[in-house]
């Protein structure tokens, strides 16, 4: 089995994605309490801009100030949290990096055993695509689980994801 995820068909750029790279991506979400937070609907570009508008502001007022240096082990905390972790990544990044054509309407879902699934391209762009459990990568199912945004198949995901297809 390959463990790569491919997404294709009405895109100008043809995606060949590697999930086991995800765990250092700083889009993943813990997928133990994503479900149950409430979320804010925010683009990247207004993240973006809020928080340089903030670091700015702060820089005018109060000037800005040098690194603090500091004796935490941070990097041993965060490699514990993703040892024990369960990851998920929003697919809407890679549709958007995947430029698809103005016409797609849909999505195919293909897995490892040849079963097709349509959704809507609505519905794709909720999707959560998990790739690890319990710090682990899903290789004996994976290499993604598809969880829908609102979390309804939390208990079933679609499992052994080999490729999107956009129509």
């Amino acid at each position: 089995m390959e463990f790569v995820v491919f997404i294709n068909g009405k895109v100008n750029h043809p995606l060949t994605i590697d999930p086991s790279v995800w765990i250092f991506d700083e889009r993943k979400v813990d997928l133990n309490t994503y479900f149950d937070l409430p979320r804010e609907e925010e683009d990247e570009l207004t993240k973006y801009t809020k928080a340089i508008s903030k670091q700015w502001d702060k820089e005018i007022t109060e000037g800005s100030e040098p690194p603090k240096q500091t004796n935490d082990n941070v990097i041993k905390y965060k490699r514990q949290e993703l040892e024990n972790g369960t990851f998920g990544i929003p697919f809407l990044p890679f549709i958007n990096n995947a430029q698809l054509y103005d016409d797609v309407s849909e999505l195919i879902v293909e897995t490892q055993d040849g079963k097709k699934e349509n959704f809507s391209l609505e519905m794709a762009k909720q999707f959560i695509l998990k790739f690890s459990h319990i710090g682990k990568p899903l290789k004996a199912d994976g290499p993604v689980h598809i969880l829908f945004g609102d979390g309804s198949n939390q208990e079933k995901p679609i499992k052994n994801v080999k490729q999107f297809t956009f129509k």
